[in-house]
């Protein structure tokens, strides 16, 4: 068999897109409420005590709390598409092991996938007395895969991430002394490329402990990144249309409606379903215009940033007589990573593809489970 062939047999394609369209709906819901929540001073919290929070508090919690479960979704709707409804209990566990070890989407991505095929492997393999028959899809099977590909993902997953974050850690804490230019424009591309998971988290928590020292410049790089990457993917909208390309599904415009608001108040995650249907060239768009993003700030207001550590244009107050640097970087970015988008995606044509819906990928599984069973 060859890799062609193969890539066609696994059909990664097919139920990456099954995982996101369970995605897209999320990402609005929660991105929106915990927008308006911050939008009026609300502030998302670790948790809800009566009487300790207001109504704005309660918004932006429930909305962050949404947002912080993507890896479960992505990986639950990964194993759902791949072994059916005995690959939710797997792809669900596996989620929150991604979650667990800090692996962002991209561990919830790679986590669906394992999960799935164990649930898939143990229903075509595994065999029980006619008795059990019954309990395969309901206890044998979401246990064995559960179990399996959980432990994977904190035993064997979440070893080379913990090397890499402290190795980054370190490598960081090395490159304090640098040029801000250089600095800024590595920690601008670092704080996006893997939007949200170890790498930057791990500049999330540096630039905390330089902000905490009164150093403000890093951590306004990496959220102003955040601010802007969103808005530069619909930009890129606007750029493919001025020459003539067709780089976004119907279903993709769709989600760029809510991704640039989002994107205003600093919330990134909206652009995940637009980044997991290309994720290279998101990728290489992304963190190109962080790179930029980054080093104009860091340079120009000469290391000083916002005075808080989130709110994407809300920060920019906080910046004193320096906020017209950040204003400049969230463009230069905006404009870096939309231009850049634009030329390296894939022209789609006149006649954009869309997505299966969840209710055909539901019947394409439920065939094959049946063919399985």
């Amino acid at each position: 068999m060859t890799m062609k062939e193969f890539w066609k047999k696994a059909n990664f394609k097919g139920h990456l897109l099954t995982a996101i369209s369970y995605l897209i709906p999320i990402v609005c819901g929660a991105g929106f409420l915990i927008a308006i929540g911050m939008a009026f001073g609300g502030k998302s919290q670790d948790s809800l005590v009566m009487g300790k929070f207001d109504f704005f508090q309660a918004l932006a919690t429930l909305g962050g709390k949404a947002l912080g479960l993507l890896p479960v979704i992505i990986a639950t709707g990964i194993a759902f598409s791949i072994a059916g409804k005995p690959g939710i209990a797997p792809g669900f566990v596996t989620g929150l092991a991604s979650v667990a070890i800090s692996a962002g989407f991209i561990g919830g991505l790679v986590g669906g996938y394992i999960a799935g095929w164990l649930a898939f492997a143990v229903l075509r393999y595994f065999k029980v007395p006619s008795w059990a028959k019954g309990l395969m899809p309901t206890l044998i099977v979401p246990f064995i895969a559960s179990f399996a590909s959980g432990l994977i993902m904190v035993y064997v997953i979440g070893t080379p991430i913990s090397w890499f974050t402290n190795w980054l850690t370190n490598l960081l804490a090395s490159m304090n002394g640098v040029s801000n230019l250089i600095l800024g424009a590595v920690i601008g591309t670092l704080s996006i490329v893997d939007f949200g998971g170890p790498i930057n988290k791990t500049v999330f928590a540096f630039a905390l402990t330089l902000q905490a020292q009164g150093i403000n410049g890093p951590v306004t790089a990496l959220q102003l990144t955040n601010t802007a990457t969103p808005i530069g993917f619909g930009f890129a909208f606007l750029v493919a249309k001025l020459i003539r390309k067709n780089i976004y599904t119907h279903e993709e415009i769709e989600t760029l409606k809510s991704t640039v608001p989002m994107g205003v108040v600093n919330i990134v995650e909206g652009s995940i379903p637009i980044v997991l249907n290309d994720l290279i060239r998101g990728v290489v768009a992304a963190g190109l215009g962080g790179m930029v993003e980054g080093a104009i700030l860091m340079s120009l207001a000469h290391g000083e940033g916002a005075t808080v550590p989130f709110g994407g244009f809300l920060m920019l107050p906080t910046m004193g007589s320096n906020w017209w640097v950040g204003l400049l970087a969230i463009a230069a970015n905006v404009l870096v990573t939309g231009i850049v988008y634009a030329l390296i995606k894939k022209d789609l044509g006149s006649q954009p593809s869309v997505a299966k819906t969840a209710v055909s990928d539901e019947a394409d599984i439920a065939l094959d489970d049946i063919q399985v069973m």
